[in-house]
């Protein structure tokens, strides 16, 4: 099998790199962010004062 040219891999590879970034991008950009909420979670925090 003849070996492919350089430059066909090098075109090769961005057709690739192209593909997969565009891919990753339109996911990414794709899903709506969620609205938060306004209520407030209280934390509920015992202080204990140790004494040994």
């Amino acid at each position: 099998m003849p070996q492919m040219m350089p430059m066909e891999w090098t075109m090769l590879y961005i057709t690739f790199l192209a593909t997969f970034l565009m891919f990753n991008i339109m996911n990414y950009f794709i899903q709506s962010p969620n609205k938060q909420t306004s209520t407030k979670k209280n934390i509920n925090v015992n202080k204990i004062n140790w004494k040994w």
